[in-house]
């Protein structure tokens, strides 16, 4: 550090310019992802308040699903965050992806692409690993259940396609939807998510339940395959 630098702490600001208190005053949507982690952290180290520890972090693991993704041992790993600190962040993540699939209905119908990713998407997108997960619905489009199937390569030659339609069988589902994420960032369908996408289309044609899409989530975008490839559908 600058010999010649100042250091500003949290307490050096004026009480308008405090997370805490802007929060209070103005509401925790005006504040910065820093300064929100800053209130998280409580504290600083030498060198840095808790609003500069706090972007140190962001930068550190990309975004805020960066530290969503980030185990507990990385975080504490970090100068100035520590073991207490670590757990207040994790906690306030995993309150995050709770809310996040807390609904009024217990059984919520899914009508579009966008109804899927508010349900599975903040979850899904924080995994390191592919996932593939069958959501199971009803004559109604309501949600029966959530298969949570396959985890590491999703492909049409590592998934068994029997294994994909056993829980709605065993739920007399009407119809199901693929979802599964892409840890790289990049949503763009790949010829095995087609291949795939194609398998399936045919086994739930003999079994009378539609797929009604597959979605791949990546980050804070996805492609749903049924719009990039309708022709697969027909």
């Amino acid at each position: 550090m600058d010999n010649n630098e100042v250091y500003i702490r949290i307490s050096d600001l004026s009480e308008a310019n405090r997370p805490r208190e802007r929060l209070i005053k103005e509401g925790a949507n005006v504040l910065s992802n820093g300064e929100l982690l800053a209130i998280l952290l409580g504290s600083g180290r030498k060198g840095l308040n808790a609003i500069d520890l706090g972007n140190q972090l962001l930068k550190r693991f990309g975004s805020l699903s960066g530290i969503q993704k980030a185990d507990y041992s990385a975080l504490v790993e970090m100068s100035g965050i520590g073991k207490a600190k670590a757990a207040k962040i994790k906690a306030a993540v995993e309150l995050g992806n709770r809310l996040s699939k807390e609904k009024i209905e217990l059984d919520p119908v899914i009508s579009t692409p966008a109804d899927v990713i508010s349900l599975v998407g903040y979850e899904l997108v924080g995994k390191e690993q592919e996932e593939l997960w069958v959501l199971i619905l009803n004559t109604k489009n309501r949600l029966l259940g959530k298969d949570r199937l396959y985890k590491g390569s999703v492909n049409s030659s590592s998934v068994r396609v029997g294994e994909v339609f056993k829980m709605a069988i065993r739920n007399n589902a009407k119809s199901i939807i693929l979802v599964h994420n892409h840890p790289s960032g990049d949503p763009k369908e790949s010829p095995e998510d087609v291949n795939l996408t194609i398998s399936v289309i045919s086994a739930g044609k003999l079994l009378d339940i539609d797929l009604l899409d597959h979605l791949i989530i990546a980050g804070s975008d996805y492609v749903s395959i049924r719009k990039a490839h309708p022709g697969l559908w027909l």
